[in-house]
């Protein structure tokens, strides 16, 4: 097999969890790209159609599900809604997320359960969910965590105190590890990246207390852009990835390096 069709994805149906906006909606562009129709979900109907219709532009077929992960009950129907239009899931992308700005001697509990429920629990759900009714009957997937660097190191008590955020991530990396020894004899690889810090609505308010520092620790000296995630998402998809699984990749300009 050549390296080109290594990549390519045609006929591949990615399920891509908060995919109207910011990270989801970028991965979204590149599997699509690639030639994966993609279906994305988030709570927003209105965000999810401009989502649609910004992936429609690019020729990209998208299909559009309104959905709660906060709601567990949720995950299986919404799961074979897309099973319904599209046949099957090739690649699960677990990427919505929230974060809490809190010191951890104050933080609310009732905001540590939202967190580690949408950040952990979801994942562990969508990915039971998706594997049972798509990827172990047919032996094959791709499943990638969005997890962060903040899963991988202590926050610096110049920069927001997220103590949830960086417990539920910390989760999702050993989840991933874990989870990828367990399937590995399904044929399925499961992998996370771990993104430093991208301009995004979740990010904006440490990234306006904190700009400079963030920039004083990244080796590159620069945030995230919109394309910095695409080509590893894309390897992480494909059959270039076959023999690739359980592993944590950052994507943060060396900061976790430092």
């Amino acid at each position: 097999m050549n390296v080109k069709k290594l990549f390519d994805l045609s006929g591949r149906t990615a399920l891509i969890t908060g995919g109207s906006r910011g990270l989801g909606l970028q991965i979204a562009e590149a599997l699509g790209e690639m030639g994966a129709k993609v279906a994305i979900t988030a709570r927003k109907g209105g965000e999810l159609e401009e989502a649609k219709a910004h992936l429609k532009g690019m020729d990209i077929d998208a299909l559009t599900v309104v959905n709660d992960l906060q709601n567990t009950d949720s995950v299986k129907p919404m799961v074979e809604q897309v099973l319904k239009s599209y046949g099957q899931i090739d690649i699960l992308v677990n990427n919505a997320g929230a974060a809490w700005g809190a010191p951890a001697e104050d933080h609310p509990l009732d905001a540590w359960y939202k967190i580690i429920n949408l950040n952990l629990t979801a994942v562990f759900l969508m990915s039971q969910t998706v594997g049972k009714l798509s990827m172990i009957p047919r032996k094959v997937g791709r499943i990638i965590n969005v997890a962060s660097i903040a899963g991988l190191v202590g926050t610096d008590p110049r920069m927001m105190p997220t103590i949830a955020y960086n417990a539920s991530k910390g989760g999702v990396v050993n989840f991933t590890r874990s989870l990828a020894v367990e399937w590995a004899h399904h044929g399925i690889t499961v992998n996370a990246i771990a993104p430093g810090v991208f301009p995004s609505k979740m990010s904006q308010g440490m990234i306006d207390k904190a700009e400079q520092v963030i920039l004083e620790m990244t080796p590159m000296k620069r945030l995230g852009t919109d394309y910095d995630l695409k080509g590893l998402a894309v390897l992480l998809a494909s059959d270039a990835s076959a023999y690739i699984t359980g592993q944590i990749v950052a994507v943060d300009g060396g900061l976790v390096s430092m």
